[in-house]
Formats: structure tokens, sequence, C-alpha cells
């Protein structure tokens, strides 16, 4: 205490309502944190559906896909052609940068000019061309990548000859389907098949879709859904065969269904 004279000095007071010094100031507690907010349920139905997809945009992107195949159909057919060869490059390219994802490395160089090979001696030579095109593709698989070193050239060998055979042959009897004088009307009946099995695959799964076909592999897609492709496969196919082609009625049935059937296993496949 400080000293003033002999007398020590007077206490110095607080000002009121001010702690003094020997006074403990009491802290500040902070405020109890808001009770978490529960998230309120939604009514709002995801973009892709019950079938899992953007319908709207697949409508639109089907509407312009047929304007574009019709016309080159009809106006001139080596139009298709090329349009049908870019379509094979880039799912050939897509394939295999798909394969090289999975750490195999399918040559593409020799794969592109293959396919540019095969899909043209489709057109000229007909099935033997295309044949004799794929033999050379992958041939020409083998050998360059030979030159890559022998380091997981099996594994990348057999990679690009299923490509080969995957992509570009089986793409080539479409080429095949066009050569003919009626080949529009062939390409074009089988185009609307598949469409029909797409459509009413999507129609009666989403209507009637209650048991699902391997349900690991695609949930969304059912038995019903199935029956329904079929159905309208030989429904579009029918016509087609029956009215232009000159063929037997019941060869609509059974292109319908065969067709319905191989989409159906391809597209579980691809997943």
């Amino acid at each position: 205490m400080p000293i003033v004279g002999d007398r020590p000095a007077p206490p110095v007071r607080p000002a009121d309502g001010a702690p003094s010094a020997t006074e403990e100031v009491p802290t500040a507690t902070a405020a109890p944190a808001p009770p978490e907010v529960q998230e309120l349920p939604t009514t709002e139905r995801p973009a892709g559906g019950r079938a899992g997809r953007d319908l709207r945009a697949a409508i639109g992107v089907g509407v312009g896909l047929v304007a574009v195949i019709v016309a080159s159909l009809f106006v001139w057919r080596p139009a298709f052609l090329a349009v049908l060869v870019t379509a094979i490059l880039v799912a050939v390219a897509e394939l295999t940068r798909a394969l090289g994802a999975g750490r195999l490395g399918p040559p593409l160089v020799p794969l592109l000019v293959g396919t540019l090979a095969m899909e043209g001696l489709a057109w000229s030579r007909g099935p033997t061309g295309l044949v004799v095109g794929f033999l050379l593709t992958a041939l020409a698989v083998l050998l360059w990548r030979l030159g890559h070193g022998p380091a997981g050239y099996l594994e990348d060998a057999a990679a690009g000859v299923l490509v080969a055979l995957y992509v570009p042959l089986l793409a080539g009897f479409a080429v095949l389907l066009l050569v003919p004088d009626d080949g529009a009307v062939r390409v074009l009946a089988f185009i609307a098949t598949v469409v029909a099995s797409d459509v009413g695959g999507y129609a009666a799964g989403v209507l009637f879709g209650k048991h699902p076909m391997a349900k690991s592999i695609s949930p969304k897609k059912s038995w019903e859904g199935m029956v329904g492709s079929v159905v309208a496969c030989m429904l579009m196919a029918t016509p087609f065969l029956v009215l232009w082609l000159d063929a037997p009625w019941w060869s609509g049935l059974v292109f319908g269904a065969a067709l319905a059937v191989s989409a159906t296993v391809g597209d579980l496949g691809s997943r």
C-alpha cells in the first residue's frame, strides 16, 4: 500500500459497478449452441426419374440422331457411311481409353487405321473384304505392340484384338446392310427396331417394373421391361420386313425377339 507521510494512503475505491482489484471478474459463458436443424423431407424427385435417366435429354439426342441418319440414308448413302465410320472411330477410341484405365494398353493407331480399312473393304468388297480387313488389323495390332517391348505384350495385344473384333468388325455388318439396292430400308428397319427396344423397355419398366433382372448389375432393368422391349421390337420389325422387304410375317417376330434379347444382353454386359 503506498505511504503518504507517516500514514498509509487510503485505498482507491473503484467506480460504481466496477470490480475491485481483488474481486474475480466473472468470465462470459458461451451461449449454448442451437440444436441441429434436421433436414426436412423433400418431395423433389431425382432428375433421372424411376428409370435413372434424363428423359428430355434422351429424346432430344434421339430425335437429332434420327434426323441425321434418315437424311444421310435417303439423300446420299455414302454420307451415312461417313457418319457410321465416324461413330465407329469414336467408339474405338473410347473403348481403348477405358481399357487403358484398367492398366491395359491396346495400340490405338493400328486400330483406327484398321477401322477405316475394314469399313472401306466391307463397302467395296462385301463380307470377304470385312474379314480380310479384320485379319490385317489384328496382325497390325500384334506387330505394333511388339515394338514397345515384351512387358505386358500378351495382355495388350489381346485387348487390341478384342477391340477390333468388338467394335469395327461387328459394326461392319451395318455397312454390309447398306450395300444392296434396298440397303437404306434395311438399315432403317434395324435402327427403328433398336429404338423400339429401348422405348418399349423403358415404358414397361417405368409402368410395371417390379422384378429386377440383375440387381447387382443394373437395378433399374426389370423383367417387365424386357417383355415390353420384346413386344415393341416385334411390332416395329414386322411391318418393315413384310411391307418393304417382302419377308414372311413371322420373320418380323423372330427378328424383333432376337434383337431385343441381344440388345438387353449387350446392355448388361457393358455395365
